[in-house]
């Protein structure tokens, strides 16, 4: 039976960084990762937008504020050291009422606070930088470091550098249920390993594999899905930038945004619709019907508690899953799009947010739970990817000195 030191279960971004920074720390070290598809990234990790974001969004002293600047610097240089397309295009963010002022007023100052360059654009700066959008109150704010860049490329030249560096890769290897005695993994297809230290890094399955391990009892992961309409070539709008309007930070849902591709192309989108399966990418694939119902049980929690304003996120997104409520909330972005300048693409993603059960509620940090042998990243949602590389240094500090950084997750939630 083989054996190894570390075994990671999920071969996303954070899955494959964490494997790159341990044989960087432990080069004698066997590494092993288990990858349930037949390639890296075919989830979350590489159905992402691409989006570099700057940290500006996030409570500051939070794990993901204090990851995600830095995480976007790392990634970029990723792309220009590899030779990956990147898109510094900077990102605007519009107020779309009135009364949104208050809110990017206190986008502002989350920006200051968490050392993200952040400028005041005026009306007329607004109309220079992007003539297409629009401003409720007269002012927006730019963000000149945000950046687009291509997750399926950097997850292929992640997985070569891990491979070549010595870990061993294993596509096609799903985890069954682990022996915790043993200190063995089962295989779903009947192979074995044992390991030293058990990394869970799988992403949309993060909480169901933390429960073989016994932690993680009272999280559960809530996949909201997003959909995507995509610019024609031959449609009469110039769009240069990220352009966002201002959010709710209960939320943390961007809303409607575009995104400018490295390949040319200009995305509208995502929604953040409820998927009832972890892999629910359409119709009904990817659907349990035990899991769906638990799905739609902690839903109507959040419905019934208005947990973080969800009642108004609820409608909100519910309208945008439907052509007519989609292109209201673009031409609310976008004062001149019309229906026939977009279409839409079998771009679909999903977003998986981390519900505490306990409280009811959904939690915006990540979440990490840690025993003597293993560590469970529960709740590696957006900005996770931008945040990859200093990520996984955190991750790989507390494992190797679990008593100095356990006092960390207090930090996790902060919310």
């Amino acid at each position: 039976m083989p054996s190894c030191d570390f075994l990671i279960i999920g071969a996303g971004v954070i899955g494959l960084a964490v494997a790159r920074e341990l044989k960087r720390r432990q080069p004698a070290a066997s590494i092993v990762v288990l990858e349930k598809e037949a390639a890296p990234g075919l989830h979350s990790s590489g159905r992402n937008s691409g989006v570099l974001h700057s940290g500006l969004y996030y409570a500051p002293g939070s794990l993901k504020a204090r990851l995600c600047r830095q995480g976007a610097l790392e990634m970029a240089d990723w792309h220009e050291r590899h030779g990956i397309a990147l898109n510094r295009c900077g990102k605007i963010l519009t107020p779309l009422d009135a009364k949104d002022a208050p809110r990017l007023e206190s986008l502002y100052a989350r920006a200051l606070a968490n050392g993200v360059r952040v400028e005041r654009l005026d009306a007329q700066s607004l109309r220079e930088l992007e003539p297409e959008t629009r401003s409720a109150t007269g002012e927006a704010l730019w963000i000149p470091d945000a950046a687009v860049g291509t997750p399926a490329a950097v997850l292929k030249t992640l997985a070569n550098e891990v491979r070549q560096a010595g870990v061993e890769l294993w596509n096609n290897a799903e985890l069954a249920r682990v022996d915790l005695v043993a200190r063995q993994a089962f295989l779903k297809h009947g192979e074995r390993v044992r390991f030293g230290y058990a990394i869970n890094a799988a992403g949309l399955h993060a909480d169901s594999v933390a429960r073989q391990f016994g932690l993680g009892r009272h999280y559960a992961l809530l996949p909201f899905k997003g959909l995507y309409w995509k610019l024609k070539a031959e449609a009469n709008l110039c769009i240069r930038h990220l352009i966002y309007p201002v959010m709710d930070l209960r939320t943390l849902t961007l809303g409607i945004h575009t995104t400018p591709a490295t390949d040319g192309a200009i995305y509208l989108g995502p929604t953040a619709v409820p998927a009832f399966g972890r892999e629910h990418y359409q119709g009904m694939r990817g659907v349990r019907p035990v899991e769906a119902l638990r799905m739609l049980r902690d839903l109507a929690r959040l419905f019934l508690h208005d947990s973080e304003g969800y009642r108004q996120q609820a409608w909100q997104e519910g309208r945008r899953y439907f052509r007519r409520g989609f292109l209201d909330a673009v031409r609310a972005l976008l004062p001149n799009a019309r229906a026939e300048y977009f279409t839409p693409d079998a771009k679909t993603g999903l977003h998986p947010r981390l519900f505490d059960q306990r409280r009811g509620a959904l939690l915006q940090d990540f979440v990490i739970e840690q025993d003597a042998h293993s560590l469970h990243v529960l709740g590696a949602t957006s900005p996770a990817w931008t945040s990859a590389f200093p990520f996984a240094r955190h991750l790989c500090a507390r494992i190797e000195h679990p008593a100095t950084t356990k006092a960390e997750a207090t930090d996790e939630p902060d919310f």
